[in-house]
């Protein structure tokens, strides 16, 4: 699948995710504060690489940062992590499975935002059910 598909724009992707860190618990929304959010159309390679993924249309989104369970008072001069979501690949994925737009994009901005707290996927389906709506 070379061809570039059609959907929400990346300001639409932009906003679904950032009303989806709105709503997540106060707990959670204070420590995501220095975290950027990126809408980019497809991962690049180097992106690709760090998770041994070849495909760049199997990627729908990335953590890249430090999670806060690995992080000392000691770290200094690190860029600020930072969440990206793929949109050509979350647009292929709607259309193979039907999930809705707003579903998809939180279910993303959930698991990637978990990494950023060291969960597991247990702990992400949690959270993630206390943001559904």
């Amino acid at each position: 699948m070379d061809r570039v598909l059609t959907g929400p724009d990346p300001s639409e992707f932009e906003r679904a995710a950032r009303d989806t860190l709105a709503r997540l618990p106060a707990e959670f929304r204070e420590k995501l504060g220095n975290v950027a959010l990126k809408v980019e159309e497809f991962a690049h390679p180097d992106q690709l690489a760090s998770v041994n993924i070849i495909n760049k249309w199997q990627l729908s989104g990335l953590y890249e940062g430090t999670p806060l369970t690995e992080r000392s008072v000691w770290q200094s001069g690190v860029m600020p992590p930072v969440i990206s979501l793929f949109r050509q690949p979350l647009l292929a994925e709607m259309r193979q499975t039907g999930v809705s737009f707003e579903d998809l994009v939180r279910h993303v901005v959930i698991h990637e935002a978990g990494h950023h707290f060291g969960f597991s996927d247990d702990d992400m389906h949690a959270l993630e059910d206390s943001v559904s709506d």
